[in-house]
């Protein structure tokens, strides 16, 4: 394909149609009429020989093939925005930097309030996209520059990412203040004999807990894999299981519903890192971004206290 013979102008409207689905919402996003936005569209539709939007019972879609353009082209028009904008000359509070990191649902609930507080007064035009990929893509994700920063625990690569500690944790058990077991001692017999709600994002994934006990000769009781932390408290409120998680965001949670116990068991501390590529060590850009991460990070850690729940 001849690049001369397309207009890449597409690619910017492109990015609007497959982030917000409708004609007329990408055409405000971008400055352009909707009838501009339609003649651009029907462009696209010739240029990848496919609908792009599709009308369905509920409105307009995006199609199977478009759905698996969102990524490349955000990566496409990320890097196109470091090109023009001169990281050497990085104002935070000019800047229409988009980035995209890696949280899980609780690390979103105890650091993004603070972050996005601390972006609306000192970065207002920057914007962020939020996923949560699995560990193995995480790294992978970093490497091919689909992610900008990722925090996590002990996440494995070839070598190419740094890495910052954000907080160190450990992990306990948690339960409702209802389970049978609340107010007994948490003895290792008894942790045994526990059924236990497990997060995991994909269905064989194995925890630190379940490796340990396995070299003790031991296994727990999994009754329920959900892929989400948030559903936890009301499933321990209904249920009679326990979920092992980290200390901070067991407290995050701020339900009075929960009780924390410490493991029956010998663990190191946990150490949650933020983690990017090495390609990125010098941008301003992104120093500016893991600084306002760990600064956000350093205030409401301290902040999360034991009021929250019970903690024995």
């Amino acid at each position: 394909m001849n690049l001369r013979s397309i207009d890449l102008n597409l690619l910017v409207i492109l990015d609007a149609l497959l982030t917000e689905k409708q004609v007329t919402r990408a055409g405000l996003k971008v400055g352009l009429t909707q009838p501009a936005v339609s003649n651009a569209l029907s462009r696209l539709r010739y240029l990848f020989k496919d609908e792009i939007l599709a009308r369905s019972t509920i409105g307009m879609e995006l199609t199977p093939r478009a759905q698996a353009l969102i990524a490349p082209v955000r990566q496409i028009m990320q890097q196109i925005e470091e090109l023009f904008e001169s990281d050497y000359q990085f104002n935070p509070f000019t800047s229409e930097r988009h980035f995209t990191i890696r949280m899980s649902d609780l690390t979103e609930l105890l650091l993004l309030p603070a972050l996005l507080r601390r972006m609306r007064t000192t970065a207002p035009n920057i914007s962020l996209d939020v996923v949560h990929p699995s560990a193995a893509k995480t790294a992978e994700a970093l490497e091919a520059g689909r992610l900008d920063m990722a925090i996590s625990a002990g996440l494995e690569h070839a070598g190419s990412l740094s890495s910052e500690t954000v907080f160190h944790d450990r992990m306990v058990c948690v339960l409702s203040r209802n389970h049978p077991d609340a107010d007994k001692p948490l003895t290792l017999e008894r942790f045994l004999a526990l059924d236990f709600l497990n997060v995991s994002i994909n269905p064989v994934d194995h925890s630190l807990i379940d490796n340990l006990l396995a070299n003790m000769g031991c296994t727990r009781r999994i009754v329920l894999n959900v892929p989400h932390w948030l559903v936890v408290p009301n499933m321990l409120d209904a249920l009679p299981y326990a979920v092992i998680m980290s200390e901070r965001h067991a407290l995050s949670l701020g339900d009075p519903r929960l009780v924390i116990r410490e493991l029956p068991l010998a663990m190191e501390p946990v150490t949650w890192s933020l983690y990017w590529h090495r390609r990125y060590d010098g941008s301003n850009a992104h120093g500016w971004m893991r600084r306002a991460i760990l600064a956000a990070a350093e205030s409401v850690v301290d902040d999360v206290t034991v009021d929250a729940c019970s903690v024995g």
